[in-house]
């Protein structure tokens, strides 16, 4: 036997709704306006699919301490007052209900801005009353109505007398309270509507308390607007990006998705920026500011430009401040992002000066799209600048002077070979930087015949000259010194002659090499069961080296030294130089070396200058 069911109404408790929209849904109290706009325009529409020639105009007053929008749109009747109204999350605009939203309307809503049916309640945001009071253009004989709701979720209807509302449309009224009194100013009003209603394709004006108007809607947007020549159109377009963005553009793309319906501008960036910074899009949909935020419009690597686009068919979230992720927006995102990858493969054949201009400030960008396109690859090489032996140079023209190309891990790999294997005419590049390691790799897929390595230490070493082994001999007691005082470092010690002269010591160190010795280091400070297991993991990684330069003067003048502690002391200085060349962090045991052999030196050199006044006296 079935137990009875019975059935409830879900409470609303309009204040909390109000609260959960101003402080969670709405990102500000500002979209009022937005809402208020939005709602107007979208009545516009409704009533043009019914008359195409009906006015088309939205006036925003501001006087006396009240806000008034009003609209030339479809109007309601007293029934759709109480259907759309009185019932919160209900949108005139779904079209499943017949009168406004009959036959006759459905071919007008993919041109309605709102979906939701929430804009009008967003006013409770500013305001604890609003007034409506509207009169219906789809039925001329129905009489005006005034609606008037409270935040406390009571409302009431009445109809106007005859004649009280001659036109269609629709007044919406709001007193704001005191603590929201500033986004009802009507220097803030006129600031509010320009931020959002600048592309509005129908006309919007604002009225102050002295019957001074402000023409808001800005119609076409400059990317559509006629121009007299090209060289017009892109001081039009600068001048947009000024006032916009306030930068002046490198140069500017056009974007046009006519499927989509989506038409705007991207404005390439003066300067460098990080590829991590989020880029701020503004989006608007059917001319009504979305967001000035949209770092989902574009691919990560198009960081590099920043855009302002229209479009149709983009879809909103529910607070209409973002744009929802769906098929849609992905396609439109690859479909733009193509559109910037035509305009750089482009430059390099109608404006290299550009392409090579725009390289020198956002060449990150570039190798991070070359990456993943071989096109772009093949096209843009010849222009991407790497950090080489050879200086700041291209990958092309640096692969035409060393068919053999070393390309290191990190920079401070690079660092420490650089001086030696540009002497020795090795080619190195640099490979510690984002993405420069992965394209040096890509090239002999661009071209045949090259061929990258990845630098080891040995490679260095076998172009060092071996020293006379009567000149090793002779230095012998103070290599061997050198190796007892570096050992501790988990580096040995080796001459060698090489160039250029003037380098005293060449520290040869990689990752490996490095990752040991800050293992050993950390076993060295655990105990018990930690020591162990770092123990365990002990690896036979090639110990550093310190490859001592004989043909300088200064290591040949260290290696005839005789009294054990100046030799220590000047091993000492000749490895705590080395690791300066390497410009990486030092530990403090290295630090402390370095102090050690300085302070050392000191002591020497007084020792000396004490030694000969007393000699002299």
């Amino acid at each position: 036997m079935s137990e009875a069911q019975t059935t409830h109404t879900f409470q609303v408790d309009l204040r909390g709704l109000v609260d959960l929209l101003s402080h969670h849904l709405y990102s500000s109290p500002r979209v009022y306006l937005r809402e208020l706009l939005q709602n107007a325009v979208d009545a516009i529409t409704a009533r043009r699919a019914l008359d195409a020639d009906a006015p088309a105009r939205v006036t925003v007053r501001t006087a006396d301490g009240r806000l008034t929008v009003t609209d030339t749109g479809v109007g309601l009747t007293e029934a759709d007052v109480h259907r759309f109204l009185a019932t919160i999350g209900r949108s005139s605009k779904r079209g499943t209900d017949g009168g406004l939203d009959g036959a006759e309307l459905a071919s007008a809503r993919a041109d309605f801005i709102g979906q939701f049916g929430i804009g009008l309640l967003a006013c409770f945001v500013v305001a604890d009353e609003i007034t409506v009071t509207t009169r219906s253009a789809a039925d001329p004989s129905a009489p005006a109505v005034e609606w008037r709701g409270g935040s406390d979720g009571r409302y009431a209807i009445r109809t106007l007398p005859a004649g009280s509302v001659t036109e269609p449309g629709t007044t919406v009224t709001l007193v704001p309270r005191q603590d929201a009194a500033e986004w009802t100013r009507p220097d803030q009003v006129v600031a509010l509507a320009r931020h959002y209603g600048s592309l509005l394709r129908h006309q919007v004006v604002v009225v102050d308390g002295d019957g001074r108007e402000t023409r808001i809607d800005r119609t076409p947007p400059p990317w559509l607007a006629p121009h007299g020549s090209p060289l017009a159109r892109r001081e039009a377009l600068v001048e947009h990006c000024r006032q916009t963005f306030d930068f002046t553009p490198l140069d500017t793309i056009d974007l046009d998705l006519p499927l989509v319906g989506l038409r705007g501008v991207a404005y390439v960036l003066p300067t460098s920026v990080h590829p991590s910074r989020q880029a701020g899009h503004r989006v608007h949909l059917k001319g009504m500011l979305l967001s000035d935020q949209a770092s989902e419009l574009l691919p990560e690597w198009a960081f590099f430009v920043r855009c302002v686009v229209d479009a149709d068919s983009l879809r909103p979230t529910a607070s209409r401040e973002a744009l929802y992720e769906d098929e849609t927006l992905a396609a439109i995102r690859d479909a733009l992002g193509a559109r910037i990858r035509d305009w750089l493969t482009g430059l390099s054949a109608s404006d290299p000066a550009l392409l090579h201009q725009f390289i020198a400030t956002h060449h990150l960008a570039v190798k991070a799209l070359a990456r993943y396109d071989d096109e772009l690859l093949r096209l843009l090489l010849p222009w991407l600048p790497f950090e080489t032996t050879d200086g700041q140079v291209t990958l092309d023209e640096f692969a035409r002077a060393h068919p053999v190309i070393l390309v290191t891990q990190t920079v401070e790999e690079f660092r420490q070979v650089a001086p030696v294997a540009s002497a020795a005419g090795l080619g190195v590049v640099n490979g510690g930087y984002a993405y420069d390691r992965d394209l040096v790799h890509r090239l002999p897929e661009v071209r045949p015949g090259s061929s990258v390595v990845d630098l080891d230490p040995t490679t260095v070493t076998a172009h060092l000259d071996a020293v006379d082994p009567a000149a090793e001999l002779a230095a012998a007691s103070f290599l061997h010194t050198a190796r007892q005082v570096i050992a501790q470092f988990d580096c040995d010690v080796v001459l060698r002659s090489f160039h250029p002269v003037s380098a005293p010591s060449l520290l040869l160190d990689n990752r490996e090499a490095r990752h040991e010795r800050t293992r050993t280091e950390l076993a060295a400070d655990a105990g018990g069961l930690w020591a162990d297991i770092l123990g365990s993991l002990r690896s036979q990684a090639p110990r550093a080296q310190l490859v001592l330069n004989h043909l300088n003067p200064l290591v040949r003048r260290a290696a005839s030294i005789s009294e054990p502690g100046l030799a220590v002391t000047a091993v000492e200085a000749l490895y705590g130089q080395a690791l300066l060349l390497t410009r990486r962090p030092l530990r403090a045991t290295e630090n402390a070396l370095l102090n050690r052999a300085f302070i050392g030196l000191l002591d020497h050199a007084m020792h000396d200058t004490a030694r000969d006044g007393r000699e002299e006296s």
